[in-house]
C-alpha cells in the first residue's frame, strides 16, 4: 500500500497519528547516521515554499512529512491523493510521550525553543504527566541566534552533552526547519521534531483551541483570536494565495493526465 502522497511539490506521509508517533518510538530506540526530523507542513508553509530554495530543501531532507491542517487533507482528497488525517506537531508530541510507556528505558527528551522559562515549565509538566519521559535539557536561544556560529555551536554542544533520544524544536517556520536541516549531521539525537508552538502549549503559555474547533478545521481562527497582531496579517496573506497556488496544483494534474 502506498503511505506516499505528492503535492505542492513535496512528498507528504499518508499515514495515521498512532503509526506516525509508533514509527517514531522505533526510530528513537534505532541508531541512525545523522539526526532524522519530521516537518509537519501546514497552509502558511505551502506558501512560503513557493519562493524558498532553502525552505524546500529542508523539506526534502525530512524522514517524515505530516499534514498539520484540515486545508491540506481537502486538497489531496480534491486531488484524488487522500491523506488520512491531520497529524499536527502539537497533537504528535503528546501522542509519542504515550509511546514512551512501551519503551524499554526512559525516552530522553531535549527541548530546544519558546521564551525564557517557558520550556522549564514544559518540562515539569511533561515529567509529571508521562513517567517514562525524562526531560535532559531545555534552552530558549537568543533571536538571531542562526546566523550566529558561536551561538549554534554552543546550543549543538549542549545538546550533544545532554544525550537526548529526543529533539522538539520549537522555533516557529521556517526557522525551525532551515536549522534542523543546516544542522542535522551534527544534532545528537535519533529524532528532532520541528514542532512549532507545541512547547508553548504543553507549558500553558498558549492556549490550545477546543476540540471542535480543531476537529472542523478551525484552529487557526482561536489562534488569531488569541494572537491578532502577530498571525492576522500572515493568515489574511494564506488565505490570499492558497486558493492561487491550489488552483495550479488543480490545473497542473489535470494536464498532467491529459497528456
Amino acid at each position: 500500500m502506498n503511505t506516499k502522497c505528492t503535492m505542492f511539490g513535496i512528498e507528504l506521509d499518508a499515514i495515521s497519528m498512532d503509526l506516525a508517533a509508533q514509527t517514531l518510538a522505533r526510530w528513537l530506540e534505532t541508531p541512525h547516521a545523522g539526526c532524522r526530523y519530521v516537518v509537519t507542513p501546514n497552509v502558511d508553509h505551502i506558501v512560503k515554499l513557493r519562493n524558498s530554495v532553502a525552505f524546500q530543501a529542508a523539506y526534502a531532507g525530512a524522514s517524515m512529512v505530516l499534514a498539520d491542517g484540515k486545508p491540506l487533507v481537502l486538497a489531496s482528497r480534491l486531488m484524488g491523493r487522500a491523506l488520512k488525517e491531520t497529524v499536527p506537531g502539537s497533537d504528535l508530541v503528546p501522542c509519542l510521550f504515550q509511546q514512551a510507556r512501551s519503551m524499554q528505558k526512559p525516552m530522553r527528551v531535549y527541548l530546544l525553543g519558546a521564551g525564557p522559562g517557558v520550556a522549564e515549565c514544559a518540562a515539569r509538566i511533561i515529567t509529571q504527566r508521562w513517567s517514562n519521559v525524562q526531560i535532559v535539557g531545555t534552552y530558549s536561544p537568543p533571536f538571531g541566534f542562526e546566523t550566529l556560529p558561536h551561538e549554534c555551536d554552543r546550543i549543538l554542544d549542549g545538546i550533544a552533552a545532554a544525550e537526548p533520544d529526543l529533539l522538539i524544536v520549537g522555533l516557529g517556520a521556517p526557522k525551525q526547519e532551515l536549522w534542523v536541516h543546516e544542522h542535522r549531521a551534527r544534532i545528537s539525537a535519533n529524532v528532532a521534531i520541528c514542532a512549532g508552538a507545541t512547547i508553548d502549549f504543553i507549558a500553558g503559555e498558549k492556549a490550545r483551541a477546543p476540540m471542535w474547533m480543531r476537529k472542523n478545521g478551525l484552529e487557526w481562527l482561536h489562534r488569531i483570536g488569541c494572537e491578532p497582531r502577530r498571525l492576522l496579517r500572515r493568515y489574511v496573506h494564506d488565505a490570499i494565495v492558497f486558493p492561487t497556488v491550489l488552483l495550479r496544483e488543480l490545473l497542473g494534474n489535470a494536464l498532467a493526465r491529459d497528456e
